[in-house]
């Protein structure tokens, strides 16, 4: 419909949900109704330019349309095709002269709304959005922190402090009588906001207090889920707001991974541990490793081959300040020509506009050259799931990682709030099921249950894979979870005592269940309710303090769950005639095979030998294939002397996922003074974390040393190494002498090491550096040689780091 002439209200509906915009006393209000009943009274309006619109606005027109929403959800709570029906209203106000919009929207499941700013338009100021939702109900929150970390509580309105407070915020208006609010859509042409409250009413409080804007800009969608807590669970609201993929988005793996960095946080910098949790994550069929900090460019290629034949894809750990700008964000496309399938960005921790821009920038690169997304110190989820289906998750939760931090801050209680507020927007990275936490006031069926009861895109199982294999039950279940889920449904629970969730994946239902109980509880559940006929059931609960199987129910008869204090329960539903058990561990594919692992660069092309169906080339490579068992490659333009180029061979292997090798290419060292420290290398390892370059070796993360510095000396360049270590590096070209120094770090005094240098594998040079002496220098002929290595063992009981100085190749 179309309002010609100005009106005082105008209404839109659906279902059992109604929304009345009026003008009182010439200010714009937003009333939302359930039923018939009032939920919400949001007084609105909007600064731009420095005018406050909602002073004596006017309505002068309306348009009404239904609003149909069809995506494919790739991750969530229920993948594969989503279809969504709004009403939309599209209200028109007149303030003085400037025309002014406001959209609302009704659900099935609730309400949202957004500005529409004056075609003149050139600067966002304050929002005056307010929400009034009474002032006896209770709200479960967190306060606000730009990287949502804090814990979540629950609070009576009227005792509710003063404060801002975190998206999304849950509001118990009555029993199962809820308002969930977030809100969606967000880019880089808006800002992210919270919810202040002044002890009567919410404000929504953008991050930035002025931004510039285009005209007839939009604000992001300010979401109101309303209904039961069932209702508010299984809610897409926030995705289906959002703009819709691209055609040719990019369509990520979901799935399980396996995460060293919780159990071991300088694991990051080891191939055999990444090479070990890669083990358990194909025993347990999973389909994900994650690399935490402190990987090595010279080992990332082999990880990724060793665990393609497993059909296991490897993710790694940035710093967002390291893919800053266009220079950084081209390191994405190497990373991926190694065949690496997705990254993690890590303390954003911002919800200004610039940095907005700075997410725009990345997932477009991401998506680009074929890399899922995963953030961390980020923001909660605004519906990129739908926009960019390759945004797999966010952290956006005070999650295990801060067992690491802190002991043990992470109650039951917080835990059970989780599954009604922040997982019900979008996927959360909690890294579930930590056994070995310490100080844990969960019993071990809670935290097993969190990885049924917390969605994530791709769930990162947290512990060390002997803490899975000393509880049988536990990996065998965490091998039968699936990588998406196709329906979600709340079966029992209350954000203040307990919630039980169930995920439908095929014919299967997978229930867990949390409390926070703090003395036994029981909950009855109907298994046959679930599938609609006879079911079979396999659960697992606490039981004198472990875990055990509970009994099985008769045929018919409702599964009778008791809760251990802060306990939990797991279980598998199945229909009767079906497979209850069906998780198989992934063997290795033979890998392609490779003539040479290392090639030179002598002309404009090499050519590799492999019996790969596709080879993958860095940026600035081209690469055909000749026939049978040979391609040739090429870069586009000469790289300088030392460059390493890794060429990705790949040929079919499970799930999609291609099993590759990979071959070096190297252009040789010809003229000229090199600096080695600050070239690649073809192998690396070192007992302390990374190798560093240009300072020493610190402690057990990247760049964490201090300078090369020796008996009070500094030096400009090296590498920083400990006392057990390797690092291999290609020479080959027209150089003919290796000269530098090495010698034991200030940072260990009183401590002494070995050091070797070998070429093309033979020891020429051995020397014995301790704190007592100065740099032991070393000059040798590599004529001809291919590869030299750098090797350190101990010479003394304590840690030694050791300086490799002033490494020069010349002819």
């Amino acid at each position: 419909m179309s309002h010609a002439t100005p009106a005082t209200a105008v209404a839109t509906s659906t279902g059992r949900r109604r929304a009345v915009l009026t003008v009182a006393d010439g200010r714009p209000a937003l009333e939302l109704l359930l039923d018939g009943a009032p939920l919400a009274r949001l007084p609105l309006g909007i600064e731009v330019d420095g005018v406050d619109l909602a002073a004596g606005a006017e309505i002068v027109g309306s348009d009404d349309r239904e609003v149909r929403e069809e995506w494919i959800a790739s991750v969530g709570k229920a993948t594969g095709e989503r279809v969504a029906v709004h009403r939309e209203t599209t209200v028109t106000l007149r303030s003085g002269s400037a025309f002014w919009a406001v959209i609302v929207r009704v659900s099935d499941d609730g309400f949202a709304f957004r500005y529409v700013l004056p075609s003149s338009a050139r600067s966002l100021g304050t929002e005056h959005t307010r929400i009034d939702v009474g002032e006896g109900g209770r709200a479960w929150v967190l306060e606000y922190q730009t990287w949502y970390e804090t814990p979540r509580f629950g609070s009576d309105l009227r005792d509710l402090a003063p404060g801002s407070y975190g998206f999304p915020v849950l509001v118990e208006l009555a029993p199962q009588r809820f308002l969930l609010l977030s809100e969606s859509d967000i880019d880089g042409r808006s800002s992210g906001a919270h919810l202040d409250w002044d002890g009567t009413v919410f404000r929504v409080t953008p991050a930035d207090a002025r931004i510039d804007v285009e005209p007839g800009h939009r604000t992001p969608w300010r979401v109101i889920v309303a209904g039961t807590l069932a209702e508010v669970v299984a809610t897409e609201l926030v995705d289906a707001l959002a703009p819709a993929a691209r055609p040719d988005a990019l369509r990520p793996r979901p799935g399980r991974a396996a995460w060293s960095w919780w159990s071991s946080q300088y694991s990051g910098a080891y191939l055999d541990v990444q090479k070990r949790f890669t083990d358990f994550a194909a025993e347990q069929g999973w389909e994900h490793v994650l690399v935490d900090c402190g990987w090595d460019a010279a080992w990332v290629p082999e990880l990724v081959s060793y665990a393609s034949a497993r059909g296991i894809q490897v993710h790694l750990w940035s710093a967002w300040s390291d893919l800053d700008g266009d220079e950084a964000l081209r390191a994405l496309a190497l990373w991926r020509s190694w065949g690496v399938a997705g990254i993690k960005v890590d303390f954003m921790e911002s919800e200004a506009q610039e940095r907005y821009r700075w997410y725009d920038a990345i997932i477009a690169e991401t998506a680009r050259v074929g890399l899922a997304v995963n953030f961390h110190g980020s923001v909660i989820p605004r519906g990129w799931a739908r926009t960019h289906p390759h945004v797999v998750s966010y952290e956006g939760i005070r999650g295990a990682e801060y067992y690491v931090f802190y002991g043990h801050p992470l109650t039951a209680a917080h835990n059970v709030i989780q599954p009604f507020t922040r997982n019900v927007v979008g996927s959360m990275d909690y890294t579930p099921v930590t056994f070995s936490a310490p100080e844990r006031e969960t019993s071990d069926a809670h935290e097993l249950a969190l990885g049924v009861v917390y969605e994530s895109g791709i769930t990162h199982f947290a512990d060390d894979p002997d803490q899975y294999r000393s509880r049988p039950l536990a990996a065998a279940f965490l091998a039968e979870l699936p990588a998406v889920w196709d329906e979600v449904r709340l079966l029992d629970g209350h954000p203040d005592t307990h919630a039980v969730v169930a995920r439908r994946h095929g014919d299967r239902w997978f229930l867990g269940g949390i409390g926070a109980h703090t003395d036994d509880a029981v909950v009855e559940l109907d298994p046959a309710a679930l599938i609609g006929g006879p079911a079979q059931v396999w659960a697992i609960g606490d039981v004198d303090g472990a875990l055990a199987e509970l009994p099985a129910p008769e045929p018919g008869a409702p599964l009778r769950v008791r809760f251990a204090p802060r306990g939990g329960f797991v279980a598998v539903v199945a229909p009767a005639d079906s497979a209850l058990r069906r998780a198989t561990p992934r063997a290795a594919l033979p890998r392609p095979s490779v003539a040479e692992g290392l090639l030179v660069l002598h002309g404009a092309e090499v050519t590799v030998h492999t019996d790969a169906t596709a080879v993958r080339t860095p940026p600035g490579w081209t690469a055909r294939r000749d026939g049978d068992g040979a391609w040739t490659v090429a870069p586009d333009h000469r790289p300088g002397p030392g460059h390493v180029a890794v060429l990705t061979l790949e040929s079919p292997g499970h799930d999609g996922v291609p099993v590759v090798s990979h071959v070096r290419v190297l252009t040789p060292f010809d003229g000229g003074v090199h600096d080695l420290s600050q070239g690649p290398f073809v192998a690396a390892r070192n007992a302390v974390g990374p190798v560093e370059r240009g300072r020493a070796n610190g402690g057990g993360d990247p760049r964490d040393g201090g300078p090369l510095q020796v008996r009070g000396e500094i030096h400009p360049d090296g590498l920083g190494v400990s006392q057990d270590s390797e690092i291999t590096i290609a020479v080959a070209g027209t150089a003919t002498r290796l000269t530098g120094a090495v010698a034991v770090d200030d940072e260990t005094p009183d401590t002494a090491a070995v050091a070797e240098i070998l070429v093309d594998g033979v020891p020429v040079v051995r020397l014995t550096p301790s704190a007592a002496t100065a740099p032991l220098p070393f000059d040798i002929d590599i004529t001809g040689a291919t590869l030299l290595t750098l090797r350190t063992s101990p010479d003394s009981a304590e840690e030694t780091h050791v300086d490799w100085l002033t490494l020069r190749l010349s002819e």
